[in-house]
């Protein structure tokens, strides 16, 4: 008898597994993965395939958790007929790789389940009242707070106090009892969703790639800068209380964040293009801190490739890399190649377009305050890299004398090499020593370091520095200083009044610039303009700062 019922448990479980309404949707050229739990996959497939096909693959799933119980009924032990349920909805959640390679689905399983009680009550292994109440607890909940996730997991909690009242043995109690289990690590991210306010209600159009002529879809991915910034996803704001009292550690915090896959954290919402378009776009995070970007960039990439196809689950057709993120994977090029199917940007083109369109006034009001530009002196931080060397390039011909630091003297001596053909009347300095800043009378600093870079020892009265840097590359001891003034790079306001569920950090309405590339590629549908690797051509910074004027951004002074 025990082998017979392990037997007929593994039946269920392999029937459970069957992909026929993965198969039937495959077969009709539908791209399954965009059928999942992120996007409420039944009416998705509704939208996508028609009510005959839909209904098919819903009639398909139920007819599975339906056949696995009553197969099991045959030997007549309600026990074993209650369990058979649990091992079907296990296979229909977590099938073996074998049925569907890579990228099996993520759907709920809730017509698997709603199989399984049909054939609790038909085969009388539950009575006809204990398999309809969680069908009407769902339907109530459902109905009245609009989340499906949360209906379904009210619906197994009620049928499992009703089995619990039943003359059942300890197996079909705790069998009850794993289903709601396994349902709640089902839909945790749907939970977490729930506490950040971004999961979609029933009946709530969830914006997707081309489903409407005036609307686009766009994914953005985030991460902490600080601890602080861990706390601002409600999700995770139960922890801060934790960590202050010291019954969860820093470290415990962070290594938990590090095993944590990317997650939908907040949606931008209300940004409308001047010719009438609207950009959704959802934020996605993997709460990776700053210096594990530098310690462990293996993981950092891998991170970034699955947000990448979270972001195409979700509807989105452009993935932008923020932050950090945009250095991942040789800049992106590893994370396109990756997930070729989503276009992917790191946002370095219109970065530097804002750049590029803020410098001239910065200059100009400069001058305005009877300073000679060219008997003065500019620091370039972080000028190895593409954008501050860019920023060298553009100054050098215009001040007396630049200063260029980084990192690598043997490639600065190259670069300042090319400015000196160019501007042979500038002095052109190269150094790695911080201290040489304090001669500036102009800096302007983009690196990706995690931390400060530039403190009041380096900067001397008067000076005005651009920071370019994200996190800030000018330390908050340095505003301090008499006549100092600091100058936010990068910051972009998109048009039509936005808003959004979570503090990006840049003030209200405002995105960083690699932010408003992603919403600009999104809504022009110029892929092709993505920003990819450590090269940025000139003809993508003039595009994105014309298409930025003609859309409505506006870049923030």
């Amino acid at each position: 008898m025990l082998f017979l019922s392990a037997l007929l448990l593994l039946v269920a479980f392999l029937v459970g597994s069957v992909p026929l309404g993965h198969a039937v949707l495959s077969r009709s050229g539908v791209n399954v993965r965009v059928m999942n739990a992120h996007n409420l996959g039944v009416e998705n497939v509704l939208y996508r395939v028609g009510p005959g096909l839909a209904t098919t693959t819903a009639a398909l799933d139920a007819a599975k958790g339906f056949l696995a119980v009553l197969m099991a009924s045959s030997l007549g032990v309600p026990e074993v007929t209650v369990l058979a349920g649990l091992a079907a909805y296990l296979g229909h959640l977590n099938p073996p790789r074998a049925l569907y390679g890579q990228t099996p689905p993520r759907g709920r399983g809730n017509l698997v389940l709603l199989g399984v009680m049909a054939a609790l009550a038909v085969t009388g292994a539950a009575p006809l009242w204990v398999a309809a109440l969680p069908v009407v607890v769902y339907a109530g909940v459902a109905g009245f707070w609009g989340y499906v996730s949360a209906a379904t997991l009210a619906g197994l909690l009620a049928f499992a106090l009703a089995v619990a009242t039943l003359p059942l043995g300890p197996a079909a109690k705790l069998g009850a009892l794993a289903l709601l289990v396994a349902a709640t690590w089902r839909f945790k991210e749907n939970l977490g969703r729930m506490l950040d306010g971004t999961e979609p209600r029933l009946g709530e159009a969830v914006p997707l790639a081309g489903r409407r002529s005036d609307e686009v879809v766009a994914a953005f991915m985030i991460h902490p800068m600080t601890l602080e910034n861990f706390w601002s996803a409600r999700r995770f704001a139960w922890l801060r209380p934790l960590v202050e009292k010291g019954l969860i550690s820093e470290a415990g915090v962070r290594q938990m964040a590090e095993s944590l896959r990317p997650m939908k954290v907040g949606e931008l919402q209300g940004i409308r293009t001047t010719d009438g378009k609207s950009i959704r776009c959802y934020l996605l995070s993997s709460p990776l801190l700053p210096d594990v970007f530098r310690d462990n960039p293996e993981l950092a990439t891998r991170r970034a490739i699955e947000g990448a196809r979270l972001a195409q689950e979700l509807g989105a057709e452009v993935f932008g890399l923020g932050a950090f993120w945009s250095v991942v994977g040789n800049k992106g090029v590893d994370v396109q190649a990756a997930v070729p199917d989503i276009t992917i940007t790191n946002g370095g083109a219109y970065t530097s377009g804002t750049i590029k369109a803020a410098i001239p006034g910065i200059l100009e009001h400069f001058a305005a305050e009877g300073r000679d530009l060219k008997q003065a002196t500019a620091g370039i931080v972080g000028a190895n890299g593409v954008v501050a060397f860019g920023i060298a390039r553009t100054i050098a011909p215009q001040v007396g004398k630049v200063i260029m630091i980084g990192r690598d003297l043997e490639r600065l001596e190259r670069s300042a090499a090319t400015l000196r053909r160019a501007s042979k009347d500038t002095e052109i300095v190269t150094t790695t020593s911080y201290d040489t800043l304090k001669e500036a009378d102009l800096i302007f600093t983009a690196t990706s370091d995690p931390n400060p870079v530039i403190f009041p020892q380096h900067v001397k009265s008067g000076a005005w520095i651009f920071d370019e840097g994200r996190p800030a590359d000018v330390d908050e001891s340095v505003a301090a200083i008499p006549g100092v003034r600091v100058i936010p790079g990068g910051v972009v306001r998109p048009p039509g009044g936005m808003t959004s569920n979570i503090d990006l950090q840049f003030g209200d309405g405002q995105v960083p610039a690699c932010l408003a590339e992603t919403l600009i590629i999104a809504a022009t549908g110029e892929h092709w303009r993505k920003s990819l690797g450590p090269q940025t051509l000139t003809e993508n910074i003039n595009f994105f700062v014309e298409q930025a004027a003609v859309l409505g951004f506006e870049v923030v002074d």
